[in-house]
């Protein structure tokens, strides 16, 4: 246990980050599940909805993973490389 107010300050502060880091890093994961779930289906209907929903779902990512480096829970590498990987699927359907 902390003995002094800044040790328990900084209890409170990386309590709150570790907080927000999980909200960052599991959402982004979440939405990467969905984005490849909906490159399946679309793969196989062609549907223009589908084609929408892409890149709502794209554009999301993009600004949670741009955040989350502004927020410096991801390297600047490591979120470029994400978005590369993202485009890289999106390009291998033929969109």
């Amino acid at each position: 246990m902390a003995n002094n107010k800044s040790a328990m300050k900084r209890i409170k502060t990386s309590n709150r980050n570790k907080l927000q880091n999980k909200f960052y890093k599991t959402s982004i994961k979440t939405l990467i599940k969905l984005f490849s779930k909906h490159i399946k289906i679309y793969t196989v209907s062609q549907k223009p909805e589908e084609k929408e929903q892409l890149k709502t779902i794209l554009n999301m990512l993009y600004s949670l993973i741009d955040k989350a480096y502004k927020k410096n829970i991801f390297h600047k590498n490591k979120a470029a490389r994400k978005k590369a990987q993202l485009a890289l699927k999106l390009k291998s359907i033929n969109f």
